[in-house]
């Protein structure tokens, strides 16, 4: 009990004293505390903080669209490559929850409905469920969307969009946002310190769907102006005014984009530089060697953000996109390209800003509630143990310490439900140190000396608070693992507080009585 070697106590205040400079930043003004030292903070979460909060929609109608859109491109594509030689097919074209072809010759009609059967896959391993059903009118095909394959479609694409939404935010440098699920088709955004959510929205909100297709430049101008476009045209507005008349088809879309960066063009104003990966730049170089000396239209969310003409091959699988942009515009869109296009159009239902002043009274109210528990567990414990309850109440601050840093060192984010697992953390803390207190007063009633007496019950307690701890934190791993934010906020403090408790609650006051016991009082009243 009393044998403390001398490593023992170095590592011991080594790690209070890194918990304290760990913990020092934040509680000193950046310009006071010296530029070596770590720096970190906690982060405060939206309720603490202030930020910005919105909830998205997704329809079933705009999934399905985009699932109508790629099945139409899959359809065109596994006809064209299909085993012994294309299959010619005409009116190839979508309806509300279909997408309907007719086969040229009769003869390919079987070899057709084969091919298309093979791109309607299973939904979830389920034999005889399926994503669509094909069914044919003579020489009429149509892949129908089945009720399945439709909430697959919508439960796949909310997902890539609460993946894509976060590359988004996290671009921005912005810590800790909170991007969860809600029900099917909504999404939940809140991001601590962004004050303007216009900005959030315009960021998220947008699809970011790239491509780029082929001007027709055959169109008839009386036509478009009627808005008409020719048969597998389309007629698109332009980010400069007017319309562009362009392909349906496009040659290359923004999937094989890998990269984006913010850049200049040959005048020297902000633009937006991009790379293919070697699929795609192969596909590009293809497509531009093939068409030199015609137009070609960058497209983002059907608008054409550029037109410029095809002068010379682009081998090198990168180029850049100029125009009316500032570096704030050009890092957005740098921004977008590189996070992806979201899946499906989403909608704004709900908005709202928490304002810093909120923030700061929760953070008032929180640290007040922690002081009191602080303050009242501590005057407890002296009243019921004296001395050994003084060594527990050092504990206690040691472990409010080492919470503190810990979170700070990982970057963790501090919320309200956060403060509220630190408070439960002082009593779980103090909870070690009376049952020690209680074993060694039992012990003493048997008639132990005073040293054998209180190793005998720092060594049995010590099992019981281990066992009790591992189950505590088992369940804030299960809390965490399945909560949303606030409950993961808060299973978070409580993890690092259980831990650092049985550090604070059984060695430091084990060094601290062992230093009081080397006197060898002849008495111990406790």
């Amino acid at each position: 009990m009393l044998d403390f070697p001398k490593w023992k106590i170095w590592t011991i205040a080594a790690t209070l004293l890194a918990g304290l400079i760990f913990a020092m930043p934040n509680f000193v003004p950046a310009s006071a505390w010296p530029e070596p030292l770590p720096q970190g903070q906690l982060n405060l979460g939206l309720d603490l903080r202030g930020g910005s909060h919105l909830m998205l929609e997704a329809t079933a109608d705009d999934v399905l669209k985009a699932r109508l859109e790629a099945l139409e491109e899959t359809v065109r594509t596994e006809l064209r490559i299909a085993e012994g030689g294309a299959i010619a097919f005409t009116d190839l074209s979508q309806g509300r929850d279909r997408v309907s072809l007719t086969v040229t010759n009769a003869a390919d009609l079987d070899r057709a409905l084969s091919v298309l059967r093979r791109v309607s896959t299973p939904v979830g391993g389920i034999t005889g469920t399926r994503e669509t059903e094909v069914s044919n009118n003579g020489p009429r095909i149509t892949l129908q969307a089945t009720q399945a394959g439709v909430a697959l479609a919508v439960d796949s694409a909310m997902a890539q969009a609460v993946e894509v939404i976060r590359r988004r935010i996290d671009e921005l440098g912005t810590r800790e946002p909170n991007i969860i699920r809600q029900g099917t088709n909504r999404i939940v955004v809140q991001v601590p310190g962004l004050q303007d959510p216009d900005a959030l929205k315009s960021l998220i909100g947008k699809t970011a769907k790239l491509e780029f297709k082929l001007v027709d430049v055959d169109a008839d101008p009386a036509l478009v102006a009627e808005g008409r476009a020719p048969p597998g045209s389309q007629i698109l507005p332009s980010i400069e005014g007017g319309t562009v008349v362009v392909k349906r088809r496009a040659i290359i879309t923004g999937d094989q984009l890998i990269d984006s960066q913010v850049s200049t063009n040959e005048n020297g104003q902000p633009a937006v530089s991009f790379r293919f990966d070697s699929t795609g730049g192969r596909r590009f170089a293809q497509a531009t060697q093939a068409n030199v000396g015609r137009p070609f239209a960058i497209i983002l969310d059907n608008t054409v953000i550029s037109a410029p003409s095809i002068n010379e091959p682009i081998l090198g699988g990168s180029g850049i996109i100029s125009g009316s942009y500032t570096v704030a515009t050009a890092n957005e869109l740098a921004i977008l390209l590189r996070s992806g296009k979201l899946p499906v159009e989403l909608k704004v239902v709900e908005e709202r800003t928490v304002g810093p002043d909120l923030g700061a009274d929760s953070i008032r109210a929180g640290a007040i509630a922690s002081v009191l528990a602080t303050i009242f567990v501590a005057v407890f414990m002296i009243i019921t143990y004296g001395r050994f309850g003084v060594y527990s109440v050092v504990a206690l601050i040691a472990n409010g310490v080492l919470v503190m840093a810990i979170m700070s060192g990982l970057g963790a984010t501090l919320t309200l439900p956060g403060i509220a697992g630190f408070v439960l953390t002082v009593g779980a803390a103090v909870d070690a140190n009376v049952l020690i207190n209680e074993r060694i007063r039992e012990e003493l009633r048997r008639g132990r000396a005073v040293v054998g007496a209180v190793e005998t019950g720092y060594r049995e307690a010590s099992r019981t608070i281990f066992d009790a701890n591992v189950t505590n934190v088992i369940a804030a791993a299960i809390m965490f693992a399945f909560g949303s934010g606030p409950v993961k906020g808060f299973a978070v403090v409580l993890t690092i507080g259980i831990i650092t408790s049985v550090f604070t609650a059984v060695t430091i006051t084990r060094l601290m009585v062992a230093g009081w016991l080397r006197s060898r009082p002849k008495s111990l009243v406790l």
